[in-house]
């Protein structure tokens, strides 16, 4: 199906079946409309790679009848891959005001700014794109404004919450109240798309004020340095950072440029306002260690972030025996060997840790299993499509809302293409998914050629054959081998002799095709190296004929 008829289709490209990446069209009347641009972050299946961005080929084969993109909230899944993807569609942009700011950011950086329509919607504001009406509505996360949107159609209307939690005490924003939500499911409701995150959590996420208790009550006892790391967009928790450095008698001082932007931004737009004045790193580190608190990105691991460089003393920020790093965050799933390395190297300095598993130090800015069962209660839709989530996230949460009366439910997975209405909600078809990555400055697909050859590599190592043969196919001089990552060691003369015979043998038997002649010497050094080291390097053979 390329176009959408007399219906509401929903189709999601990124975002199901996974953590991030979070891309979500809706068809309706021959026109798309896509909900969020986010991206991941990489793993070791993508060598050399650190960010992952959605195939929008879908999409893009489509792009006259793609009308727009909503963001929801400023997150890096939501949003991240704008910078990257949005101007191939060349469509305009709709945002709240500190999300648009976030994008503008990125967009400057980029040198594409003048080249996007970036359209900033009022916090609670409307608009309508084609068939399309959409309104804002707050909800409580951990970053400001996170919101859900209620989409407008002529088939009835769609719930989309994005990311979202309750929280009873939130420190930025003020979330749609239970009887704000209930008025809206009274209204009528068809369909409730609904984050996943955290459906195995019998508990609720919790609220940032409680969050506040802990911190003192950690930081207060430290009796040196103080540093915290915690999600950079977390502006909530900086904000809550901010009031403990001042109720514990500490200076702030902030490392990472992410955490810079995010202070800049939430200031221009009216959060933040009480953040207390930062000091720079050389003045932080003149100051007696129980006067400071440092606030620091990378508490994911992240190879580049301020944490790793810090753990591993390349940072002008210094930690000694018995200084404090509170990780407050949640690790996230497929980092705690990175995390791990960098808690080795603080403990190996007698750097003192305290995480969300020693104390309450961190809340969850997704919903638990008695705050979805709560949304259902207040929207209640005809239909629930679980998003945001691995594939068990998102079963779970189905069989969540049919046992809660929900009459219907849509177990979907990225590529799946639903038709919400008219009728019964159910799959109809199927639409091409898949990664990209951005290596280096390039995009290219995350499992294409230049991708498979790097994990090929890096597996198994790479060799290069240099052969010279004059005119009547005999060899001049040796064959000239270099190899990396190939695991000889001790033995690599005598290995490279060997191979160099290989290669030798091969020009002896005086083949005339130069190109079986270059396959037959890269299959036969690749038998040596496999013969000696169990492993099939890459091999790349130059042949040079004079």
């Amino acid at each position: 199906m390329t176009t959408p008829g007399d219906e509401l289709l929903f189709l999601a490209l990124g975002g199901s079946g996974e953590i991030g990446m979070n891309v979500n069209l809706y068809g309706c009347q021959g026109k798309w409309v896509m909900v969020d641009l986010g991206l991941t972050f990489s793993d070791p299946a993508y060598p050399g790679v650190e960010l992952v961005l959605p195939d929008l080929s879908f999409i893009e084969e489509r792009r006259d009848d793609l009308l727009g993109i909503v963001l929801t909230h400023g997150h890096e899944d939501h949003i991240g891959a704008i910078p990257y993807l949005a101007a191939d569609l060349d469509v305009p942009l709709y945002a709240t005001p500190f999300t648009a700011a976030l994008i503008r950011g990125k967009l400057e950086e980029e040198g594409i700014v003048d080249d996007i329509e970036l359209n900033v919607i009022d916090n609670e504001g409307c608009f309508s794109i084609g068939p399309f009406g959409f309104r804002y509505v707050p909800l409580a996360h951990s970053i400001p404004e996170g919101n859900a949107l209620l989409i407008e159609t002529p088939y009835g209307r769609v719930f989309h919450t994005g990311d979202w939690k309750i929280d009873e005490k939130p420190l930025l924003g003020v979330p749609s109240t239970p009887q704000q939500l209930t008025a809206l499911g009274d209204e009528g409701v068809l369909a409730l798309v609904c984050d996943s995150t955290n459906v195995f959590n019998p508990e609720p996420s919790g609220s940032e004020g409680d969050v506040h208790v802990g911190l003192l009550d950690v930081i207060s006892k430290a009796r040196h340095r103080v540093l915290v790391t915690t999600f950079a967009s977390n502006a909530a928790r900086l904000q809550t950072l901010g009031e403990v450095a001042k109720e514990t008698g500490r200076t702030l001082c902030v490392a990472g440029r992410s955490l810079d932007r995010i202070i800049a931004n939430a200031k221009a737009s009216g959060y933040l306002k009480d953040f207390p004045k930062v000091v720079d790193f050389d003045q932080a580190m003149e100051m007696p260690r129980d006067k400071v608190m440092i606030i620091a990105t990378g508490g994911q691991g992240e190879p580049r972030a301020a944490l790793s460089r810090i753990a591993a003393d390349t940072h002008p920020i210094k930690l000694d025996k018995d200084d404090l790093v509170v990780f407050s965050s949640k690790q996230i799933p497929g980092n705690e060997i990175a995390i791990g390395k960098i808690q080795n190297a603080f403990a190996a300095r007698g750097v003192e840790m305290t995480t969300d598993r020693q104390a309450h130090v961190h809340v969850s800015g997704h919903p638990g299993r008695p705050e979805l069962l709560a949304m259902y209660g207040w929207i209640r839709p005809r239909i629930l499509v679980p998003v945001h989530g691995e594939l068990r996230h998102m079963a779970e949460q189905a069989q969540l809302g049919l046992d809660s009366g929900i009459p219907e439910a849509v177990f979907q997975n990225n590529g799946n293409l639903v038709r919400l209405a008219p009728g019964k909600a159910e799959i109809i078809g199927h639409a091409l998914t898949g990664r990209l990555v951005l290596d280096g400055d390039v995009i290219l697909p995350a499992d294409g050629a230049t991708m498979n050859e790097r994990r090929k590599i890096s597996v198994h190592g790479q060799i290069s054959v240099a052969v010279a043969i004059d005119d009547d196919g005999d060899l001049i001089g040796q064959p000239a081998i270099r190899m990396q990552g190939v695991p000889v060691e001790e033995d690599r003369d005598a290995f490279l002799v060997e191979a160099a015979e290989a290669a030798q043998d091969v020009v002896a038997e005086g083949l005339a095709d130069t190109e079986k002649l270059r396959e037959k010497i890269r299959l036969a050094v690749r038998r040596t190296a496999t013969r000696w080291t169990g492993k099939k390097p890459v091999v790349d053979v130059l042949l040079i004929a004079q």
